[in-house]
């Protein structure tokens, strides 16, 4: 009986997929969640429309790695106390199935310690706040396309000494910012698109009706996972690259 206990934490730990499996009790997990999983990359962004389950994959990453990487320190952040919190939940509320195997050292509303030693903080997308950390194993930022930049120039160092891995998920939201960025030329990123007509929970009557209710921008953006240009963006993306490039004609007046 132990050596069959011991067998199949042996499995979960080499296997995040597994280990979803049994904390989730879904048998199937959707083959882009499962890349993620198993994904070795340190640096990985997830263009995910509304509802696709990116959060939910992202909070079982942490706990995984919370479970089967001793003395970690996971954070989670989010333009928003209230947006971190929720990620939080994700966490939370799977924790429960693994409480006996995984106890806990110390607990929160917005914290779980584990007498492994690992850390899952949840914090608000503020640079003051997540200055004091070091030593992150793993930062998964939520809602990324709508994180100030100097915020992703403070996390950097965090994971220096460590070699931490950094994981952005988000929907798109206007061609700017460092989401956008990443997306478009971070080459060194491991880099997931997934639109609402890819994911098996949304139905194909249910877009109909979103393309009718809204704008075709918007649509674009939150189901297409399309970046689209801001509605109050005196020039387009396009043109700012070319001037950049040196490229645009100049007029003489």
């Amino acid at each position: 009986m132990q050596s069959t206990a011991l067998r199949t934490d042996l499995i979960h730990g080499l296997d995040p997929v597994a280990f979803v499996r049994a904390v989730t009790g879904f048998d199937y997990v959707d083959p882009w969640q499962q890349e993620v999983l198993r994904s070795d990359a340190d640096r990985i962004a997830l263009n995910c429309c509304r509802q696709s389950g990116k959060s939910t994959i992202s909070g079982l990453l942490a706990l995984h790695t919370a479970v089967y990487t001793p003395d970690s320190l996971i954070l989670l952040l989010s333009p928003s106390l209230r947006q971190s919190s929720e990620l939080f939940q994700v966490v939370h509320r799977f924790y429960g199935a693994i409480a006996q195997d995984a106890p806990i050292r110390r607990e929160s509303a917005l914290r779980l310690e584990l007498r492994n030693g690992s850390r899952i903080i949840s914090l608000p997308g503020k640079e003051a706040t997540v200055r004091g950390y070091a030593g992150v194993d793993l930062l998964i930022v939520d809602e990324a396309s709508r994180v100030p930049d100097d915020l992703f120039h403070a996390i950097s160092p965090m994971l220096a000494v460590s070699n931490g891995r950094l994981v952005l998920l988000s929907t798109p939201f206007g061609k700017r910012g460092f989401f956008f960025t990443t997306w478009d030329s971070g080459d060194e990123w491991h880099k997931i698109r997934i639109a609402a007509d890819q994911c098996p929970r949304i139905s194909e009557e249910f877009l109909k009706r979103e393309r009718k209710s809204m704008p075709r921008w918007f649509y674009a953006q939150e189901y297409g996972c399309s970046f689209e240009e801001s509605c109050a963006a005196v020039f387009d993306w396009s043109v700012i690259e070319e001037a950049a490039k040196g490229k645009v004609e100049q007029w003489r007046v």
